[in-house]
Protein backbone atom coordinates (compact mmCIF):
# COMPACT_ATOMS: atom_id res chain seq x y z
CA UNK A 1 0.00 0.00 0.00
CA UNK A 2 0.87 3.68 -0.55
CA UNK A 3 0.97 6.54 1.84
CA UNK A 4 -2.37 7.77 0.59
CA UNK A 5 -4.00 4.28 0.66
CA UNK A 6 -2.61 3.56 4.26
CA UNK A 7 -3.72 7.27 4.78
CA UNK A 8 -7.23 6.46 3.53
CA UNK A 9 -7.41 3.33 5.43
CA UNK A 10 -6.25 4.51 8.33
CA UNK A 11 -9.22 7.34 8.55
CA UNK A 12 -12.09 4.86 7.69
CA UNK A 13 -10.55 2.62 10.79
CA UNK A 14 -10.72 5.92 13.09
CA UNK A 15 -14.02 6.68 11.78
CA UNK A 16 -15.49 3.11 12.27
CA UNK A 17 -13.68 2.92 15.77
CA UNK A 18 -15.44 6.96 16.51
CA UNK A 19 -18.88 5.09 15.64
CA UNK A 20 -18.12 1.84 18.06
CA UNK A 21 -18.07 4.58 20.64
CA UNK A 22 -21.35 5.98 19.77
CA UNK A 23 -23.09 2.79 18.38
CA UNK A 24 -23.70 -0.85 18.56
CA UNK A 25 -21.73 -2.61 15.64
CA UNK A 26 -24.82 -3.83 14.39
CA UNK A 27 -26.56 -0.68 13.75
CA UNK A 28 -23.47 1.50 11.87
CA UNK A 29 -24.44 1.33 8.34
CA UNK A 30 -21.59 1.96 5.77
CA UNK A 31 -22.84 5.11 4.67
CA UNK A 32 -22.27 6.34 7.95
CA UNK A 33 -18.77 4.89 8.22
CA UNK A 34 -18.29 6.30 4.59
CA UNK A 35 -19.52 9.96 5.93
CA UNK A 36 -17.60 9.75 9.06
CA UNK A 37 -13.98 8.87 7.08
CA UNK A 38 -14.98 11.76 4.76
CA UNK A 39 -14.33 8.98 1.88
CA UNK A 40 -16.28 7.70 -1.12
CA UNK A 41 -18.28 4.42 -1.42
CA UNK A 42 -16.29 3.38 -3.88
CA UNK A 43 -13.10 4.19 -1.78
CA UNK A 44 -14.19 2.21 0.88
CA UNK A 45 -15.24 -0.78 -1.40
CA UNK A 46 -11.90 -0.73 -2.76
CA UNK A 47 -10.58 -1.46 1.05
CA UNK A 48 -12.77 -3.10 2.19
CA UNK A 49 -16.13 -5.54 0.61
CA UNK A 50 -18.15 -5.06 3.60
CA UNK A 51 -18.58 -3.52 7.32
CA UNK A 52 -17.69 -7.06 7.95
CA UNK A 53 -14.34 -6.75 6.83
CA UNK A 54 -13.65 -4.11 8.28
CA UNK A 55 -14.32 -5.49 11.36
CA UNK A 56 -12.51 -8.61 10.72
CA UNK A 57 -9.22 -6.34 9.11
CA UNK A 58 -9.47 -4.74 12.78
CA UNK A 59 -9.16 -7.25 14.58
CA UNK A 60 -6.32 -8.69 12.39
CA UNK A 61 -4.76 -5.37 13.15
CA UNK A 62 -4.75 -5.59 16.59
CA UNK A 63 -3.48 -9.73 16.64
CA UNK A 64 -0.48 -8.71 14.13
CA UNK A 65 0.58 -5.93 16.57
CA UNK A 66 0.56 -8.23 19.23
CA UNK A 67 2.44 -11.09 17.44
CA UNK A 68 5.26 -8.31 16.28
CA UNK A 69 5.96 -7.05 19.69
CA UNK A 70 6.24 -10.59 20.60
CA UNK A 71 8.27 -10.99 18.57
CA UNK A 72 10.47 -8.12 19.13
CA UNK A 73 9.45 -6.45 16.15
CA UNK A 74 8.13 -2.95 15.99
CA UNK A 75 5.26 -3.28 13.23
CA UNK A 76 3.46 -0.65 11.26
CA UNK A 77 0.13 -0.41 12.91
CA UNK A 78 -2.02 2.46 12.09
CA UNK A 79 -3.80 2.21 15.56
CA UNK A 80 -0.89 0.20 17.63
CA UNK A 81 2.59 2.07 16.56
CA UNK A 82 3.21 4.05 19.94
CA UNK A 83 2.42 0.74 22.11
CA UNK A 84 5.49 -0.32 23.51
CA UNK A 85 5.16 -3.29 25.52
CA UNK A 86 7.36 -6.03 26.58
CA UNK A 87 5.03 -8.72 27.84
CA UNK A 88 3.88 -11.96 26.49
CA UNK A 89 1.60 -12.09 23.96
CA UNK A 90 -1.49 -13.10 26.15
CA UNK A 91 -0.36 -10.51 28.96
CA UNK A 92 -0.13 -8.09 25.86
CA UNK A 93 -3.82 -8.39 24.63
CA UNK A 94 -5.42 -8.61 28.30
CA UNK A 95 -3.92 -5.24 28.68
CA UNK A 96 -5.51 -3.98 25.08
CA UNK A 97 -8.71 -5.36 26.45
CA UNK A 98 -8.17 -3.51 29.81
CA UNK A 99 -7.68 -0.42 27.94
CA UNK A 100 -10.70 -0.95 25.83
CA UNK A 101 -8.64 -0.29 22.66
CA UNK A 102 -10.94 0.04 19.66
CA UNK A 103 -14.11 -0.99 21.84
CA UNK A 104 -12.45 -4.66 22.01
CA UNK A 105 -14.69 -5.23 24.84
CA UNK A 106 -17.67 -3.66 23.95
CA UNK A 107 -17.60 -5.66 20.51
CA UNK A 108 -17.20 -8.75 22.68
CA UNK A 109 -19.60 -8.80 25.14
CA UNK A 110 -22.45 -7.47 22.45
CA UNK A 111 -25.26 -9.50 22.20
CA UNK A 112 -24.80 -10.04 18.35
CA UNK A 113 -20.85 -10.65 19.06
CA UNK A 114 -20.34 -14.18 16.81
CA UNK A 115 -19.31 -12.37 14.14
CA UNK A 116 -16.42 -10.73 16.23
CA UNK A 117 -16.08 -13.36 17.95
CA UNK A 118 -15.12 -15.72 15.08
CA UNK A 119 -12.57 -13.45 13.60
CA UNK A 120 -10.78 -13.41 17.53
CA UNK A 121 -10.96 -17.01 17.31
CA UNK A 122 -9.34 -17.07 14.04
CA UNK A 123 -7.03 -14.54 14.96
CA UNK A 124 -6.42 -16.11 18.27
CA UNK A 125 -5.73 -19.44 16.77
CA UNK A 126 -2.83 -18.09 14.79
CA UNK A 127 -1.37 -17.01 18.30
CA UNK A 128 -1.64 -19.69 20.11
CA UNK A 129 0.06 -21.69 17.37
CA UNK A 130 2.67 -19.20 17.40
CA UNK A 131 3.49 -18.60 21.13
CA UNK A 132 2.39 -21.74 22.83
CA UNK A 133 4.63 -24.74 23.33
CA UNK A 134 3.00 -28.07 23.33
CA UNK A 135 4.25 -31.33 24.22
CA UNK A 136 4.85 -34.37 22.07
CA UNK A 137 2.47 -36.53 24.00
CA UNK A 138 0.10 -34.20 23.54
CA UNK A 139 0.21 -34.05 19.90
CA UNK A 140 0.57 -38.01 19.79
CA UNK A 141 -3.25 -38.08 22.16
CA UNK A 142 -5.04 -35.90 19.93
CA UNK A 143 -4.99 -33.59 17.09
CA UNK A 144 -2.93 -29.89 17.24
CA UNK A 145 -6.14 -28.32 15.87
CA UNK A 146 -8.49 -29.63 18.46
CA UNK A 147 -6.19 -28.45 21.08
CA UNK A 148 -5.62 -24.57 19.39
CA UNK A 149 -9.12 -24.51 19.77
CA UNK A 150 -10.03 -25.75 23.00
CA UNK A 151 -7.30 -23.34 24.57
CA UNK A 152 -8.46 -20.37 22.13
CA UNK A 153 -12.09 -20.85 23.26
CA UNK A 154 -10.25 -20.78 26.83
CA UNK A 155 -9.17 -17.42 26.36
CA UNK A 156 -12.25 -16.11 25.10
CA UNK A 157 -14.24 -17.89 27.89
CA UNK A 158 -11.82 -16.32 30.41
CA UNK A 159 -11.63 -13.07 28.75
CA UNK A 160 -15.65 -13.28 29.11
CA UNK A 161 -15.69 -14.33 32.86
CA UNK A 162 -13.15 -11.17 33.41
CA UNK A 163 -15.77 -8.73 31.94
CA UNK A 164 -19.36 -9.90 33.11
CA UNK A 165 -17.13 -10.04 36.37
CA UNK A 166 -16.36 -5.84 36.32
CA UNK A 167 -13.16 -6.49 35.65
CA UNK A 168 -11.93 -6.66 39.03
CA UNK A 169 -9.07 -8.66 38.17
CA UNK A 170 -5.71 -7.13 37.44
CA UNK A 171 -4.44 -8.18 34.26
CA UNK A 172 -1.55 -10.14 35.81
CA UNK A 173 -4.15 -12.15 37.54
CA UNK A 174 -6.32 -12.81 34.68
CA UNK A 175 -2.87 -14.02 32.57
CA UNK A 176 -2.20 -16.03 35.67
CA UNK A 177 -5.27 -18.02 35.68
CA UNK A 178 -5.02 -18.41 32.02
CA UNK A 179 -1.37 -19.63 32.29
CA UNK A 180 -2.69 -22.01 35.11
CA UNK A 181 -5.47 -23.45 32.54
CA UNK A 182 -3.33 -23.90 30.15
CA UNK A 183 -0.81 -25.98 32.09
CA UNK A 184 -3.34 -28.14 32.76
CA UNK A 185 -4.17 -28.41 28.84
CA UNK A 186 -0.66 -28.99 27.87
CA UNK A 187 1.16 -31.23 30.68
Amino acid sequence: MDRRQKKTRSAIFSAFIELLDKKDYGKISVQEIIDEADVGRATFYMHFETKDFLLKALCEELFEHILDCSNGKSGNHSHYSSCKRQCGAFSHLFEHLKENDDNLLKLLSSRNNELFVSYFKENLNKMVEEQVEFANKIDKLMPKEFIVNHISATFVDTVMWWIKGGKKESTDTMVGYFYALLDGIIK
